[in-house]
Order: structure tokens, then C-alpha cells, then sequence
């Protein structure tokens, strides 16, 4: 049975969805800090977000509470490991241009 009504988990699924969406357009606007397994995290979590869009109506509290609670923590390491990994490249086209000159 599916039941698509606008609860807590719609915007759960919303906001995961943006940011794997943006995971996935990483490699377009930035590639030289993308990582290829960006594309399969990124898969995963649409996935996720597609799976708490059709069937997050059947989440009690505590359950959706969970969710909130691993999404509060994935979002913010996933931001993070992409700014090191833009800082990390910025390092290393530094340290080419020290060695160049």
C-alpha cells in the first residue's frame, strides 16, 4: 500500500534528496574534488530518500526520530568531507606550484 501524505518525512526525504542531488552534480561543477564513489553513496541515498517518501507514513515517532538523528549526523560529515577534500586539492596545487617555481 502506498500512501504519500505530507508528514515529517517528507521533509526528511526532501532533504536528503537535495544533498545527494548535489553529491551527484559535484562531479559536473567541481571534478577535481569529486570522488567516483560519490556515485554510489549518492544512488544509496536517493534511494533512501525514495524508500521515507512512500513508506515514511508508516514510521512511528521514535522511528522517524532515529532517522532525524542519523541524517542530522550525515549531512553535516558529508559537508565536511567535501570542504577537506577542496581544501586537500588546494593544498596540493599549492605545493606544485612550490616546486614548479
Amino acid at each position: 500500500m502506498i500512501n504519500i501524505i505530507f508528514e515529517p518525512n517528507i521533509l526528511l526525504a526532501m532533504m536528503i534528496g537535495i544533498v545527494m542531488a548535489f553529491l551527484y552534480f559535484l562531479r559536473i561543477v567541481k571534478p577535481q574534488i569529486a570522488r567516483d564513489q560519490d556515485i554510489f553513496f549518492a544512488t544509496i541515498g536517493l534511494l533512501y530518500s525514495s524508500i521515507l517518501v512512500i513508506h515514511g507514513w508508516r514510521l512511528d515517532p521514535i522511528l522517524l526520530f532515529s532517522q532525524v538523528l542519523i541524517n542530522s549526523i550525515l549531512v553535516p560529515t558529508c559537508w565536511e568531507n567535501i570542504r577537506l577534500r577542496a581544501i586537500a586539492h588546494a593544498f596540493q596545487k599549492l605545493t606544485q606550484n612550490n616546486k614548479n617555481n
